[in-house]
């Protein structure tokens, strides 16, 4: 799934998958720049805690994008696909300039919301200049292919990751998160394996990239983010290997970016902050 036209005239909204764990009160350094992109003070945000099952979950961030200075905040604790195609849901996300998904468990995302009149909407706001940023759970749902398990550990292999439709706000990239954390590295290399046509993005805690309309991304934050950049494959035994087996990759790239740092997702290039 591609993402949703861009209305002729706009510009697309940024996409801002969070790896968990954001600070949020101390040095919120990652909500703040959400928050500035989406007008600062004249900031209208929707929250989505559908992937979470804690009650909390939505008023604890209506509490934290308004110590931000968010001019308006509202919690949208959609729990059903019924309640996901409700008018009052749809007209909500039409009059936001930011919409952030919350951590929990992707697939209550994928499957609440999902094929709805609300997800469509979604994939048209960001089309049409709003800007969408998701954590954990709501990071991973961004793609077009969204990682929905898999084991840890650094090594590839035949059944390293599986796989569930995303929301398609962006088809350039599959991306972890709580990467280094949960030692990651071995499920997204697996999911590049697959298929080399996207670029691997695993994303540490605290830490975002802001992709941009013109697919280039910046790191924020305190962790660092890993590409996989599959430009130079020359040999994949992925499709040869058996159940649970090792996989062979061969000229496979890796970039190891920090804030500030930038990677577009065209032309596979990595830019130091300090070049």
């Amino acid at each position: 799934m591609c993402p949703a036209k861009v209305v002729t005239g706009e510009q697309r909204g940024f996409v801002i998958p969070i790896g968990g764990a954001e600070e949020r009160v101390e040095n919120p350094i990652i909500l703040q720049k959400f928050i500035d992109l989406c007008g600062a003070d004249k900031a209208r945000i929707v929250i989505i805690p559908t992937a979470s099952q804690l009650d909390a979950t939505g008023p604890n961030y209506i509490e934290v994008f308004q110590s931000l200075g968010a001019f308006e905040v509202v919690s949208l604790n959609i729990k059903s696909r019924a309640e996901a195609n409700l008018t009052a849901n749809i007209i909500a996300l039409q009059q936001a300039t930011g919409i952030f998904m919350t951590g929990g468990n992707q697939l209550r995302l994928s499957t609440i919301l999902g094929g709805t009149a609300f997800a469509q909407t979604m994939r048209r706001c960001n089309a049409a200049g709003v800007h969408i940023a998701g954590t954990s759970a709501g990071a991973a749902i961004m793609p077009e292919h969204m990682i929905a398990g898999g084991p840890t550990g650094s090594l590839p292999n035949e059944s390293g990751v599986t796989f569930a439709p995303g929301m398609g706000l962006i088809n350039k990239i599959i991306l972890d998160q709580h990467f280094s954390q949960r030692n990651r590295l071995g499920r997204l290399l697996s999911a590049v394996s697959y298929n080399p046509f996207s670029s691997g993005v695993g994303i540490d805690e605290d830490t975002a990239v802001f992709i941009g309309p013109d697919n280039q991304l910046e790191v924020v934050g305190s962790g660092s983010v890993t590409i996989i950049d599959p430009s130079d494959l020359s040999h994949s035994s992925m499709a040869n290997a058996g159940k649970g087996q090792a996989v062979t990759l061969i000229g496979m790239k890796l970039h190891m970016l920090s804030s500030g740092d930038r990677y577009h997702l065209d032309t596979r290039v990595a830019v130091a902050q300090q070049q």
